[in-house]
């Protein structure tokens, strides 16, 4: 039977593998989620055998209808523009049931110094990692999800200075507490207290940690909370000497990391300075000349808009958050479609960070049919500003902000940004005056070439179609 059970797991991680392969392009992401969905069922089925002799099925069975009710109905029926909720969520749920499963084993064998035979340092180390990484990728991700679904304001709250040597405390104590249960320095009740002290310290350490960091950070902050859910998670495995768990949560973890990496440094920001404590919050700043005066931004209308990109050689579309909210992505489609019906080329910029997570923007116009091949990443697309006659931007504001090339004062500055503002012209669409996630003033929005076309995205992008088919 360990034969079968282990077979199995191998075949399940495979397809976990070969599933993630399948994610690196929008033509076979669908396929290889349901690969490593599948992956993932023969890994349930696997740990079901091998724990064929439990008296607990009832409690099993229980758990996995549960878990499908409550899983399922989220996953079909959330929009688009909750989506980073959503894996903020799941990824907390993830982090917690490591945890769980580490206090759960923990009882069960009453502590780590009643084992039928002496516990090995992996059993040990690796229960108390989980326990404690869990738990902060548990609470961390709460206050993502809650940033996110603007629960809890996107600007940074923290205890300023006072912060971080706070963060250093909660983790020593995390750490301590650890340690005391490691040697089997207490009794069996107390040791109890000790486990609990460990997840309730790493918990406010998880909470502690995300809460300072502004909105701004937040796809560097989920990504960062994927890696360490998949680390715990492989560490729980080691413990539990379960190979999918373990392989599972090494792909998780060193997938993740490899993420966060990318996003930092597309953000010219390292990840210590991101946990230290972003920027954000969102507002609303007025425009500022180099003399300190105010400006004003220079409305458009929909007809303009369109006689602009209809006689123009090339339209490079920018995509923020603005379209995922107003689910425009399908009107922008259907625009380009015309546009190009018209002789004009039609491109898409697509900054890392655009969005609420990673990949946000790739995943709304991959649902919209939109080409892969016209999607063009920030590196690639930046030099075609200066050549383009119109740079359309929908609902973006701090990857399109040329204070981070240009205003050394500004908290965004040395942070890659497409080159928008050097397009022969920019027409920006957007609700209001606003400020983006990271809380600072845009000053391309009152640029002499720059025009704003206010409204919901999806209704603007709507009447600049209308428009074009009139001409």
């Amino acid at each position: 039977m360990t034969y079968l059970v282990n077979g199995l797991y191998i075949i399940a991680f495979g397809m976990f593998i070969y599933g993630l392969m399948g994610l690196t392009g929008p033509k076979t992401a669908v396929r290889g989620n349901l690969i490593a969905a599948v992956g993932m069922f023969i890994a349930v089925v696997a740990t079901l055998i091998s724990v064929r002799h439990t008296s607990n099925w009832i409690l099993i069975i229980a758990g996995l209808v549960v878990g499908i009710a409550l899983g399922v109905p989220p996953a079909k029926f959330t929009k688009m523009t909750a989506m980073p909720q959503l894996v903020a969520a799941f990824n907390g749920v993830g982090g917690g049931t490591v945890a769980l499963i580490a206090w759960s084993e923990f009882i069960n064998s009453q502590g780590f110094s009643h084992f039928d035979e002496e516990p090995t340092v992996h059993i040990v180390v690796g229960s108390l990692f989980a326990a404690i990484i869990g738990s902060i990728s548990f609470w961390g991700s709460l206050i993502a999800f809650g940033k996110l679904q603007e629960i809890l304001p996107g600007r940074p709250i923290g205890l300023g200075k006072l912060q971080q040597p706070l963060n250093l405390l909660l983790l020593i104590g995390a750490v301590a507490a650890a340690v005391v249960i490691g040697i089997g320095a207490t009794n069996d009740g107390v040791s109890q207290l000790w486990m609990i002290a460990v997840l309730v310290l790493a918990g406010v350490l998880g909470l502690a940690v995300v809460l300072p960091i502004g909105g701004a950070d937040m796809p560097v902050v989920i990504s960062l909370l994927n890696a360490l859910t998949g680390l715990s998670a492989a560490a729980a495995g080691l413990a539990l000497n379960n190979t999918a768990m373990i392989v599972a949560g090494m792909i998780v973890g060193a997938s993740g990391t490899i993420l966060t990496n990318l996003m930092a440094k597309a953000m010219n920001r390292s990840i210590p300075a991101i946990v230290a404590g972003g920027f954000g919050g969102g507002g609303t700043a007025p425009g500022a000349g180099g003399d300190g005066e105010a400006k004003q931004a220079k409305a458009t209308s929909a007809a303009d808009a369109a006689i602009q990109m209809a006689y123009a050689n090339q339209v490079i579309v920018v995509p923020g958050y603005g379209m995922a909210v107003a689910q425009a992505q399908h009107a922008v489609k259907e625009m380009a479609a015309l546009l190009e019906a018209k002789g004009v080329e039609v491109k898409y910029a697509i900054h890392p960070v655009a969005g609420r997570m990673p990949g946000h923007m790739n995943v709304l116009l991959a649902e919209a049919e939109v080409s892969y091949d016209a999607l063009k990443e920030m590196d690639d697309i930046n030099g075609e500003f200066s050549r383009t006659d119109v740079a359309l931007v929908i609902g973006a504001n701090d990857v399109t902000n040329p204070a981070a090339r240009e205003d050394a004062s500004s908290p965004i500055y040395g942070m890659p940004v497409l080159n928008v503002d050097q397009a022969k012209s920019v027409i920006v669409l957007k609700r209001s005056m606003n400020s983006g996630f990271a809380g600072i003033d845009n000053p391309l929005f009152y640029a002499d070439h720059t025009s704003m076309l206010f409204g919901d995205a999806k209704k603007s992008v709507g009447a600049v179609t209308e428009e074009l088919k009139a001409l």
